[in-house]
C-alpha cells in the first residue's frame, strides 16, 4: 500500500500476455479475469430474531474468458475438443497472465492451475460488418496463485 502522500500508480489494461503451456502460438485480444465470491450461510438469530449471521461457507473463484481473433491456428479449439471428448485429465494445463506497466515491467501475473475449457464461442459472422471473426474460450482452474 502506497505511503501517505505518495502517488498511486494504476496500470493499463491492455498491456497484458497469455500463456496456455501446450498452445505456443496465440494472441488474445481481451482476458476477463475471474470474479472472486464468498459464498454464505444465512443463520439466524433466535430469541427476537432481529439479526442475521452471515457465515462464509466456500470461495467460488470464477473463470477466465479469453477472446482471440480466428486464425488457421485451430488449437484453442482443439484444447476444447479434448475436454469434449472426455480427455479432461489431459487437457489440464497451466495458464499464466502477466499484467505489464507502462515500463513494460511486470506488475503482476497470476497462475491459474489445472485449467482447462469449459466453453467455446464462435465467431459472429456478419456480411454486412467489416469485422474481425472472434472466438471466445471460457477456462475453469482449480486455484491459482499471484506474483508480483
Amino acid at each position: 500500500m502506497a505511503k501517505t502522500g505518495e502517488p498511486i500508480t494504476v496500470h493499463p489494461g491492455y498491456r497484458f500476455t497469455v500463456a496456455i503451456d501446450g498452445v505456443e502460438r496465440a494472441a488474445f485480444l481481451e482476458c476477463k479475469m475471474p470474479s472472486l465470491q464468498v459464498e454464505t450461510f444465512d443463520l439466524k438469530e433466535g430469541g427476537l430474531g432481529n439479526f442475521v449471521h452471515r457465515l462464509p461457507v466456500r470461495v467460488n473463484a470464477g473463470s477466465v474468458t479469453l477472446k482471440h481473433g480466428v486464425t488457421r491456428d485451430h488449437a484453442l479449439l482443439k484444447w476444447y475438443i479434448d475436454v469434449l471428448n472426455g480427455a479432461i485429465k489431459d487437457a489440464m494445463r497451466k495458464v499464466t497472465v502477466t499484467i505489464y506497466g507502462v515500463d513494460h515491467k511486470m506488475v503482476e501475473r497470476w497462475i491459474f492451475d489445472n485449467a482447462y475449457p469449459v466453453k467455446w464461442s464462435g465467431p459472429q459472422l456478419k456480411s454486412s460488418e467489416a469485422a474481425l471473426a472472434i472466438e471466445e474460450l471460457e477456462i475453469a482452474h482449480h486455484g491459482f496463485t499471484v506474483e508480483t
